[in-house]
């Protein structure tokens, strides 16, 4: 039998205690140790800084647009009658003055007929009054015939002209319903399908006249937007200080993107403001005309126009991609002496034709901006940077303002 002394016993129990001691130091000087790593390998992340853009530009502002026809009209008949004939092609390019539409000159003609045997009758009875009024005029002077006669037949006479000139109307009222007959093409452009084919009565002279197809001008075309009331003012105010055009009076340059395109590729010029703020929207409509010589452009088709909104003037620019958004605030983060991320709230302007944003205030052209990794660093975090360049695209619309 085996006898274990106190002593021994004591010992044993001072060892584990002390194994257990030693088991919790470990663990904490691990914790501390990671809690210390932790910080390094954060301040080891690597961002990509750069300095705003900094240089003279004008300003683009953009708006939204619809096409319109230089010219539309409604073709409708100016006589009632069948319809005999179709003298187009639907979709067709039509001259000023080219027949469209052949309505049954039968009627009108036998109408004409009418109003010229008329004016023969007429004709014919003033002859006969002026014969009768020169034979009793010689006689009035001898005294052999009364002042009635006289009088009746002078009065026959009047009557007898004033008939020829009603008979001469209903002639020239006959003659023009039988030219309108052929309804012609009142401008020259592209005619719309015939809404009313041959064989129909059509209704013609009235308000609620047929419609008989459409025809629109398209070379050159317009292009209609809106402003708000503060663009008006803005645009006024440029232009009584020297630093732009007037817009009703000097052809403002105007360029339009359409639906499928990347770039603002076609000129145009401003040649129309309206004379009044819409007492609804608060906003005033303009129009720009271009040649569309092409066809491409067609009336209804919408697009976006860029024009001068600004004088030349020192600017920073910077990426859109790089701006955060904090509820209604926009920040950017840029970088301390320490390589500490710091958080700098900013003023946005509108987007520049080389695709940078403006920066109206919070910023400046020595701060380094990180362009990089926005969704991995908070401010205060020390970070590994390399510096970088911003680049925007490439756009030449400044250049043909200047031209202008």
């Amino acid at each position: 039998m085996i006898k274990l002394n106190f002593n021994t016993n004591r010992n044993l129990a001072f060892g584990v205690v002390g194994l257990l001691i030693a088991v919790i130091i470990l663990a904490f000087t691990t914790s501390e140790e990671e809690k210390q790593e932790q910080p390094a390998a954060m301040a080891s992340l690597p961002v990509e800084i750069a300095t705003p853009v900094y240089e003279r530009i004008t300003e683009w502002d953009e708006y939204t647009g619809r096409f319109e026809a230089s010219s539309r009209v409604e073709v409708r008949a100016r006589v009632s009658g069948f319809l005999e004939k179709v003298n187009f092609q639907d979709g067709e390019h039509v001259k000023k003055g080219q027949t469209l539409f052949v309505i049954d000159q039968r009627p009108f003609k036998i109408a004409l007929d009418e109003a010229e045997a008329n004016y023969a009758q007429a004709l014919a009875s003033l002859k006969t009054a002026q014969d009768n009024f020169e034979r009793v005029e010689s006689l009035r002077e001898t005294g052999a015939l009364s002042i009635e006669e006289y009088d009746r037949r002078k009065q026959a006479l009047v009557h007898a002209e004033a008939s020829i000139q009603l008979a001469q109307a209903k002639v020239n009222n006959a003659k023009l319903n039988l030219e309108f007959t052929e309804v012609k093409a009142p401008i020259s452009g592209l005619v719309s399908r015939d809404r009313v084919n041959e064989g129909n009565i059509v209704d013609g002279g009235s308000a609620n006249s047929t419609l008989l197809t459409t025809i629109v001008a398209t070379s050159p075309i317009h292009f209609y937007f809106t402003g708000s009331e503060s663009d008006y003012l803005k645009y006024v105010r440029l232009a009584r200080n020297g630093e732009r055009g007037e817009a009703r009076s000097e052809g403002i340059p105007v360029f339009i993107q359409l639906l499928d395109e990347d770039e603002f590729v076609h000129e145009a010029t401003m040649d129309f403001v309206d004379n009044e703020i819409d007492n609804n929207s608060g906003t005033i409509e303009s129009r720009a005309v271009l040649e569309n010589k092409d066809h491409l452009l067609e009336p209804g088709m919408f697009g976006k126009a860029r024009l001068l909104g600004s004088a030349e003037h020192e600017a920073l620019m910077i990426p859109d991609e790089v701006i955060g958004t904090n509820q209604s605030m926009r920040f950017v983060y840029t970088l301390s002496e320490d390589n500490k991320v710091v958080s700098k709230t900013v003023t946005l302007g509108p987007l520049h034709s080389n695709g940078l944003r403006i920066i109206r205030d919070g910023i400046s052209s020595e701060d380094k901006v990180i362009v990089n990794n926005i969704q991995k660093i908070r401010p205060g975090m020390v970070v590994n940077p390399s510096q970088v360049a911003i680049e925007g695209e490439t756009n030449n619309l400044t250049e043909v303002a200047q031209a202008h």
